[in-house]
């Protein structure tokens, strides 16, 4: 069985510095990546978050539900003086690439679910974990709101931080067109955000295979209407996407 995309066009939508990463791994396996960034990452200094930051001493977990959630946090806590070697808190993360994201900075992640979504990390952390006292909840102005049903639901004690904002970018519509000329293979998401975004700039839903990150994603696109969906079954990591998009190639091959 072939390990390759064969040259096949795979458009990518996610913000840039993430963007980078799936390029790498799309030319790896001898495919053509378009990067097309549909959405902006700001890191949120608000003064809320800073004062949650000033009593970081107090949580014994911190759970974190992303990459650009690891990179915000920390951002706060140099730009606020905060030592973050001195946080006492285990850690919590959503995936692989979120706790290798965590190690650049020096911090080790105390807890990985096998699936790498937050119905997955709720569920199997609290059934294999003592009740924290206090939990820091670190995420995203569009992330689900599984986390905090599920703390409210057991009675954990937990604060909120959201330390990033992400928002449509306007500025790549006419990129977006111009890539779609191009007729790519294959589109991916790797949010939901990133299908809302898709969905809002572009008129008509291309013919191509749509690549979602998992099934949260997933999710969202087939309530939008598209189809030609497909999601790896279990790593919901860019890796996973370029196995599942191996695999569908390798199929076609072979029919």
């Amino acid at each position: 069985m072939s390990d390759s995309l064969h040259g096949k066009k795979v458009l990518i939508t996610r913000e840039n510095k993430g963007a980078q990463y799936f390029s790498k791994q799309v030319l790896k396996y001898e495919g053509i990546p378009i990067e097309v960034p549909l959405l902006t990452i700001s890191c949120n200094d608000s003064v809320k978050n800073i004062e949650v930051l000033k009593r970081i001493d107090r949580f014994d977990w911190i759970f974190i539900t992303s990459a650009n959630g690891v990179e915000c946090f920390f951002k706060l806590l140099n730009q606020n003086d905060i030592d973050f070697k001195e946080i006492k808190a285990k850690f919590a993360v959503v995936g692989q690439k979120t706790g290798e994201r965590l190690r650049e900075f020096g911090m080790t992640a105390d807890f990985i679910p096998t699936k790498f979504d937050a119905d997955t990390l709720a569920s199997e952390f609290l059934a294999s974990k003592e009740k924290p006292k206090h939990v820091l909840l670190v995420r995203g102005n569009l992330s689900r709101d599984v986390l905090p049903i599920e703390f409210t639901k057991t009675e954990i004690v937990y604060e909120m931080m959201e330390v990033y904002k992400t928002d449509i970018n306007h500025d790549s519509k006419d990129l977006l067109i111009q890539a779609l000329e191009s007729q790519p293979d294959f589109i991916t998401f790797t949010s939901p955000s990133s299908v809302d975004a898709f969905d809002r700039l572009t008129i008509s839903k291309p013919n191509a295979i749509y690549v979602c990150i998992g099934s949260t994603t997933e999710k969202r696109a087939y309530e939008l209407g598209y189809q030609n969906l497909i999601s790896p079954p279990e790593e919901f990591t860019i890796n996973g996407m370029i196995d599942c998009m191996i695999d569908m190639i390798n199929k076609k091959e072979n029919e």
